[in-house]
């Protein structure tokens, strides 16, 4: 993938990305303008969109090091997904959110989900626009024929009814018409309370809506099938799932909850690989520990283990990625190069003549962090960006400087990764 070029860019996009690179996190917006490599791996994922956008299903787990990318590739994704009409859900997991709890951590997982849901229009918080969209266009087909926009919606719904938990969820989606018919904001507030999985009470749900469930713990990946099934009857073409942060699976302390949510896992990928989902996909995004760890990762879980073997034959060079594990490669010098001249370009707001500092600068500074800590400087690239924005923040603000002389007092750390800090031994720790 090749610099920027001539690109012109939108100051409160060049302004987003930035603030997210010189904090160290990823950003939201604007991945395109600096992503350079892994062109494999992309073009294998857009395959899977596609196949999601047909109606079928995919499973993948992204596996990189701490520090490698595999955020910034997953969002860089998820943005691709949005832009070929999918709607796109995505969450880090934490303590407070897993994919099998008891405690209401799924239900935790499943509500992060639903506040992140985006489409190419809205990125975030859009699940209130895409009901809205399937309303709306029950409306314009009621209109086509003549016919009532309740009787359309109902007949639309219908298939859902045959998944599990669907008769109350077309309930619902009845419920939010009925709020927009009638200007009742409050029955469209709580239809779509419902959706997000924020009831905590069975008793409540049924007060504002009739319906005797609510979306809790057992019901997290049932909901989110049905949820597939819904954006494509609104008009999108499938629904794509980022989960980040799996090492914190990883980290459950207490056996019998680990390998809870590891058979969760197992149950997403045998309904992705054996065809019984439609039109849905999972991003899992974790490190290496996550997967191979023998004694507290994926390969701990037999099952899994099988499913998740990687092909013996890719060796000598050959990479197969077409499998369920999708590992980041490093990127090169020479990618690094390419991602510093973009970054260049970005703060300089798509202006070759306002660039801060000449290529020789590039070269230099790449010098510069392989003196200080070695080839980690593309291996692990979060540190090494964050230190180039600031320089380049230093010479914006003071233009009178060489970059000479500043980059020689830029220091640059190597990453540290808090997933190695150990972990408790003790399997039969209660859980919480």
């Amino acid at each position: 993938m090749t610099a920027a070029g001539t690109t012109k860019i939108k100051p409160r996009e060049r302004n987003a990305l930035i603030q997210s690179l010189r904090s160290g996190v990823v950003p939201r917006t604007g991945q395109h303008l600096i992503q350079v490599g892994r062109a494999s791996e992309v073009q294998a994922l857009l395959g899977d969109i596609d196949r999601i956008g047909e109606g079928g299903t995919a499973a993948r787990f992204v596996v990189g090091d701490y520090g490698s990318g595999k955020t910034f590739f997953l969002n860089l994704v998820r943005a691709v997904a949005a832009q070929r009409k999918l709607v796109t859900l995505h969450a880090d997991l934490n303590p407070g959110r897993r994919l099998a709890s008891s405690g209401g951590q799924a239900r935790g997982l499943y509500t992060e989900l639903m506040r992140n849901a985006g489409t190419q229009a809205k990125p975030e918080g859009a699940l209130a626009g895409v009901v809205e969209r399937f309303v709306t266009q029950a409306m314009e087909e009621a209109k086509k024929t003549d016919t009532s926009p309740s009787r359309v919606i109902k007949a639309r719904l219908e298939d859902l009814q045959e998944l599990v938990g669907g008769y109350d969820f077309a309930i619902v989606i009845e419920k939010y018409w009925r709020g927009y018919d009638t200007d009742d904001d409050a029955l469209k507030a709580n239809a779509v309370r419902w959706l997000r999985g924020e009831y905590s009470t069975k008793t409540e749900a049924r007060a504002d809506l009739g319906v005797r469930t609510i979306v809790d713990d057992d019901s997290f990946y049932d909901q989110l099938k049905l949820l597939a099934r819904f954006v494509r009857l609104a008009g999108y073409k499938g629904l794509l799932i980022c989960l980040d942060e799996m090492v914190n699976l990883y980290k459950i302390a207490h056996k019998g909850s680990r390998e809870a949510n590891y058979e969760q896992i197992l149950r997403i990928v045998n309904d992705c690989h054996q065809g019984s989902a439609e039109g849905i996909g999972f991003l899992f995004g974790g490190t290496p520990d996550f997967l191979t760890d023998s004694r507290r990762g994926l390969h701990s879980y037999g099952a899994l283990a099988s499913r998740l073997t990687e092909n013996r034959f890719a060796t000598g060079g050959l990479v197969d990625y077409s499998g369920p594990v999708l590992r980041l490669d490093q990127l090169t010098p020479e990618d690094f190069h390419v991602l510093l001249e973009n970054l260049r370009h970005v703060y300089a707001s798509g202006d070759p003549a306002r660039y801060l500092v000449p290529d020789e600068a590039i070269d230099a500074f790449m010098a510069h962090c392989r003196q200080q800590i070695g080839d980690a400087y593309f291996r692990t690239p979060r540190t090494t960006i964050k230190a180039f924005c600031d320089l380049l923040s230093l010479l914006e603000q003071h233009p009178d400087r060489d970059w000479r002389e500043v980059l020689g007092h830029t220091a640059v750390q190597p990453e540290e990764n808090p997933d190695l800090a150990p972990l408790d031994d003790d399997d039969d720790l209660v859980s919480v």
